[in-house]
């Protein structure tokens, strides 16, 4: 199947092609702006420090690739494990609130969710394997 064509990057002004909304270089600018203004520092440390490191690296071991792109039959190597319920809407580290995700899947969730990119779309995870 072929690629889709790349298209200008979305930053005034820089002429580089990309196959995301932004070049390499201000992808990169446009995460450290996020992380800068875009979310509470004090919660996100509170939520994601050496406890959630721990949870996370058990998770990825019993779960090494991308809980949806495997249920399409896809091996795609473990990037990111996602809170289904997010942990500010009152979810939990609990096993069954997580998922093992690669990053494309990840961005597509919080996309469509309306988080990051203001997209607003449900988003439904599908029949996920009970353990």
């Amino acid at each position: 199947m072929p690629r889709k064509p790349k298209k200008p990057c979305a930053y005034p002004g820089c002429p580089r092609l990309t196959e995301g909304r932004y070049c390499e270089k201000h992808q990169k600018e446009r995460n450290a702006q996020y992380e800068k203004y875009g979310r509470d520092h004090k919660a996100a440390k509170r939520r994601y420090g050496k406890n959630w490191q721990t949870i996370r690296a058990a998770y990825v071991k019993k779960h090494p690739f991308c809980e949806l792109c495997f249920q399409k039959g896809i091996l795609v190597p473990v990037e990111e494990v996602h809170h289904i319920l997010p942990l500010a809407e009152g979810g939990t580290n609990d096993r069954d609130n997580l998922i093992s995700l690669c990053k494309s899947c990840h961005s597509r969730i919080h996309a469509k969710r309306g988080d990051r990119w203001h997209g607003g779309k449900e988003y439904g995870y599908g029949e996920r394997e009970q353990e």
